[in-house]
């Protein structure tokens, strides 16, 4: 018995890319003046302003509309990570350079919100409480020179390691540092208003590459090099571990639902969890040719996008469904192809508009691209 079979009925039906308008399509401005790589980038709430931070230890910040730099901050080190505080209420940037992090008011925008913040800080408690002393040898606060301060640093954070990534909590008064090569104190969560830190974890559980608070909830995601785990930071528990089966993560992202993960590895997969479905991913999107080192979501529209190292920005259409019965829709809609190769790197920083269908990519050329729709 031989079955007859349409090779067309095995495909399952997706819908055409017209029909999940708008997604960006078309390069609209570049922002040039680094000289080296650009590792990260951040917009503020508004998305009136863009921040990069580069391998040439400088920080830029940007008016996304016209593409004209505002400021250059000099740092002493190569700056690997940056973020805008999610709070609109102070205007302050995280900014991981070497083995410092810098909390950098960049008196753009709002100066009435600017001038606040410098007051808010200015009033920080000095708390008598005594430092454990695992935190002191970790990481000591100071207060920055007059030097340091002109040039817009508010608040100093010294690490004993190199500090690769940083990452605000939701509501802009924590933050998270990661020191990969710091064993068991290798990740970091700090608060600005008690100026204080804290060590959640007493057991190396793997080189921590990257972490994420969840938008909602007082989970911390942790991508050590083969699986996120899931913590809760109340209950002080592990709730999950994904199973990723790659060898080595690089970096993630979080659905603003808070229920789906993408993860992004150097194994040239991204990997999508549902994170109520199973600890093993929901899909594995095999689109780019090399590693995967920068994904992100969009805030408003079902839109995710992926760069990597073979210099390709590829956008996706992700819809997450209220129904917890319908699974999300996943299609890859639009390759875009911009940034020069540089020592075989390609695009480190991947982000979205705030508001707008508009992303932005920075790459190893020195480059940041905005695409819009």
């Amino acid at each position: 018995m031989k079955l007859n079979i349409e090779p067309e009925s095995l495909v399952p039906k997706l819908p055409s890319p017209r029909d999940l308008q708008p997604f960006p399509t078309v390069l609209a401005v570049e922002y040039k003046g680094h000289t080296d790589m650009v590792r990260s980038i951040s917009t503020d709430k508004t998305g009136q302003y863009l921040v990069s931070g580069s391998d040439d230890c400088t920080l830029r910040i940007w008016e996304v509309n016209t593409g004209r730099c505002l400021k250059t901050i000099k740092t002493d080190n190569v700056i690997r990570s940056v973020e805008w505080c999610p709070n609109a209420a102070l205007s302050l940037i995280l900014v991981a350079s070497g083995q410092e992090v810098l909390l950098i008011n960049p008196n753009v925008g709002d100066t009435l919100v600017s001038s606040k913040t410098d007051a808010v800080l200015k009033e920080a408690p000095r708390s008598d409480v005594v430092v454990a002393e695992r935190v002191r040898t970790t990481v000591q606060w100071d207060e920055p020179s007059e030097a340091l301060y002109e040039r817009g640093v508010r608040i100093l954070l010294k690490h004993f390691k190199e500090v690769s990534q940083v990452t605000w909590h939701g509501r802009g008064d924590y933050f998270a540092s990661v020191m990969p090569d710091g064993q068991n104190r290798s990740v970091l969560i700090s608060q600005i208003s008690k100026r204080r830190s804290q060590l959640p974890f007493t057991k190396a559980k793997g080189l921590v590459q990257c972490v994420l608070f969840h938008p909602t909830k007082p989970f911390l995601f942790v991508a050590t090099q083969r699986h996120v785990r899931i913590y809760d930071l109340v209950k002080q528990v592990l709730i999950k571990k994904l199973l990723t089966n790659s060898k080595w993560l690089s970096t993630m992202a979080i659905h603003p639902g808070g229920d789906n993960l993408l993860v992004g590895t150097y194994d040239r997969k991204m990997l999508w969890f549902d994170l109520d479905l199973s600890t093993k991913p929901y899909q594995t999107l095999r689109l780019h040719g090399t590693a995967v080192r920068g994904v992100a979501f969009h805030k408003r529209y079902p839109l995710f996008a992926s760069g990597s190292d073979d210099r390709s920005l590829i956008i996706s259409h992700g819809m997450v469904y209220n129904d917890l019965l319908q699974n999300p829709l996943i299609v890859p809609l639009k390759r875009l192809q911009d940034h020069e190769a540089y020592n075989d790197f390609g695009i480190f920083g991947v982000h979205f508009h705030p508001l707008q269908p508009w992303v932005f990519s920075s790459g190893a050329d020195g480059t940041i691209k905005l695409y819009s729709n």
